[in-house]
């Protein structure tokens, strides 16, 4: 793959997203990438870039901030860089300005982009005394981050933030450790007693710079027994040093001298509350120090308080300095957290992080051909589920309604013979475990295989709205779509009036796209597949209903999760399925569990005899000459509530509504 990196900030000055750069370039060059990094001149590297190409553009240093250069080039001038390079995909590292003549570039060349939201500029230009400026730099966020295929964000608090800006198209992409660099090892008696001989040291790292809130660390003066040292470097140093006066600035660290200093700290604090991740305190956390840092923003990700440090109410200095004379004052509290500390970043390596953000671009390059698609016929966008939903699932009746792959067909999986289970089954099973209350979790399934949009509106609905659910999934319409001809705006019109009908019921409704697999042969239907899906974000957007998106989630169509008869999802598909709809509607840590289950359960493909033209195509054929479907005569499985016990197992039958 051939990766175009645009960086806001690059060497010799070294940040958050400088070093994320430089780890991405080393992991892509190992796996055999070819990269170029397009960045701010701002002086000479002497850095390793392991082979990758550099455009270094003029730059202009920012007034307040004279580290910070900002590249005013020419959306035309990268095109032409792009073009030359000819890129897979262009990786924005924390784009603002060079970002988005960058998005421009990659959408003249039709390039995915992928944005990686590295730095709260909304909140530095609060920071700075910029107030009305921060609304119009939220603005331009928005903007830039809805223009790009993908955006990734560290933290659910980042991810919050893009969402409550309208941005979609999120995904979680976390920040590695260097855990052979940082740890307990690197502990220095001799840095110690150099630096606060005698004292329990509480430490700072990073950036001395307004967002920063070093200041607040004045609260700590007069801990008994401990020193503040300060770590770095940066423009709102000469007043901290004033503010400060008994703490120690050893100044901007790096390499081994970092991790030296890390490791010796008792301590670990950090104020800032505007960090979208906060990789020193992952450092602090490698290195096997306690951290007491805000209870906001990506500190809570990181910090399990009461494990391996202390979160304090943000902006609550009394509070700060209580969790640190806490720490400070117990030595064996410091050893067991120090423990716990280390232990929680074991599998945070970079090369980890950067496997997934090569998913995240293949991810990208399979988004970008919909999204230009969408645009020619002036559709809405694929979006993708909701990265972090305000949702917690608090439902206790879930009735799912569509056709074969709703009720399961070609999902085996520990069922007795005849008998599936399917992805609607296994998300009942996953609300189960979720509910709250003393009311038992009831579900029902009136899905029937070969169903069509008015099969829906005629039989499943009336039943539906009889067993008064608070939450109701619709996969419905793949029938209708593979048919001689197809009215998809009628269909949408039909299945539009259904959610509303649930809705004015006051029904919680998940809708969810009809997909297709990665056959040459589905090429025939991916624009009708495609218009329909845009309609049912239309239906979705103006009913309020809720929607799982599976255009934005490629890797549905891999053939793996499919059956033998080409047209079903198999065991690993719907057990797929079913965590992507988990991770819509709120479900805890939906998406780790849905891998602990593929880990745990062999896939239970039933063995398939005879040819896929004998066994599968000649029946379908057959029934379709007489008039017949495969549906006819079969009942739904659960066409009445079935009771799911916390442990997720069916417990009992009810027909109460």
């Amino acid at each position: 793959m051939r990766v175009a990196l645009l960086a806001e900030s690059f060497l010799p000055h070294m940040n958050g997203v400088t070093g994320s750069v430089l780890h991405v370039l080393r992991h892509l060059a190992a796996e055999g990438h070819e990269t170029l990094v397009i960045a701010p001149r701002a002086g000479e590297i002497t850095t390793d870039l392991h082979g990758a190409r550099t455009e270094l553009l003029r730059s202009t240093p920012l007034p307040s901030y004279p580290e910070v250069r900002i590249v005013f080039a020419r959306a035309a001038r990268l095109t032409a860089i792009l073009r030359e390079f000819r890129p897979d995909v262009v990786h924005l590292a924390s784009p603002f300005v060079l970002g988005w003549q960058g998005l421009a570039a990659a959408d003249a060349l039709r390039v995915p982009a992928v944005a990686v939201y590295q730095t709260d500029v909304v909140a530095y230009a609060q920071k700075y005394g910029m107030p009305q400026a921060a609304v119009l730099v939220g603005r331009h966020v928005a903007r830039l981050h809805r223009r790009a295929t993908l955006t990734l964000a560290p933290s659910t608090a980042s991810l919050q933030q893009l969402e409550d800006l309208g941005v979609d198209r999120l995904r979680r992409w976390g920040r590695g450790v260097d855990t052979a660099r940082f740890g307990p090892e690197r502990r220095s008696d001799t840095w110690r007693t150099r630096v606060a001989p005698g004292s329990t040291i509480v430490g700072y790292v990073g950036r001395l710079a307004p967002e920063k809130q070093v200041e607040d660390l004045a609260a700590l003066a007069g801990i008994d027994g401990t020193r503040l040292v300060i770590v770095g470097d940066g423009p709102a140093r000469p007043a901290l040093e004033r503010a400060l006066p008994d703490a120690v600035f050893t100044g901007h660290l790096t390499g081994g001298a970092l991790a030296e200093a890390l490791a010796s700290f008792d301590v670990f604090v950090h104020p800032g509350e505007s960090e979208t991740f906060g990789q020193t305190i992952q450092e602090a956390l490698a290195s096997g120090v306690p951290v007491v840092a805000t209870g906001v923003g990506g500190p809570v990700d990181l910090v399990r308080s009461s494990v391996d440090g202390w979160l304090y109410r943000p902006g609550d200095l009394h509070d700060l300095r209580a969790r640190v004379a806490d720490l400070a004052g117990d030595e064996g509290k410091r050893r067991a957290f120090a423990v716990a500390a280390r232990d929680s970043v074991r599998d945070r390596s970079w090369d980890a992080v950067c496997r997934q953000l090569v998913c995240h671009y293949e991810d990208a390059r399979m988004l970008r051909p919909l999204d230009d698609a969408q645009r020619r016929r002036a559709g809405i966008r694929p979006s993708s589920p909701s990265a972090v939903s305000a949702l917690r699932p608090r439902w206790s009746r879930y009735v799912a309604l569509g056709d074969s792959l709703t009720e399961g067909l070609c999902d085996t999986s520990r069922m007795p013979a005849g008998q599936y289970r399917g992805w609607a089954d296994r998300l009942a099973q996953l609300l189960a475990h979720e509910a709250t209350g003393p009311a038992p979790f009831r579900y029902a399934n009136l899905a029937v295989r070969s169903r069509r949009v008015r099969h829906l509106t005629a039989e499943q609905l009336p039943l539906a709205l009889a067993m008064r659910p608070d939450l109701v999934s619709i996969l419905m319409g793949a029938n209708d779509l593979v048919g001689r001809r197809v009215d998809i705006a009628g269909l949408a019109t039909e299945l539009e009036a259904s959610v509303r009908a649930l809705r004015d019921a006051g029904i919680d409704v998940l809708l969810v796209t009809p997909f297709l697999p990665h056959r040459r042969a589905a090429v025939l239907f991916e624009r009708r597949f495609a218009v329909f899906a845009s309609e049912l974000r239309r239906i979705a957007a103006g009913t309020g209903a809720m929607l799982l998106d599976l255009d934005a989630i490629p890797a549905i169509g891999d053939l793996d999760l499919w059956a033998s008869d080409r047209v079903h999802l198999r065991s690993r598909g719907h057990r797929f399925l079913a965590y992507r709809a988990a991770e819509r509607l709120g479900v805890r840590d939906a998406e780790a569990l849905g891998g602990l289950d593929a880990a745990l359960h062999a896939d239970d493909d039933p063995v398939a005899h005879g040819t896929w033209l004998s066994r599968d195509v000649l029946p379908w054929a057959w029934r379709r000459l007489r008039g017949r479907t495969a549906g006819d005569g079969v009942a739904p499985k659960h066409s009445g509530y079935v009771v799911i016990g916390g442990g997720g197992e069916v417990r009992s039958r009810s027909r109460t509504t």
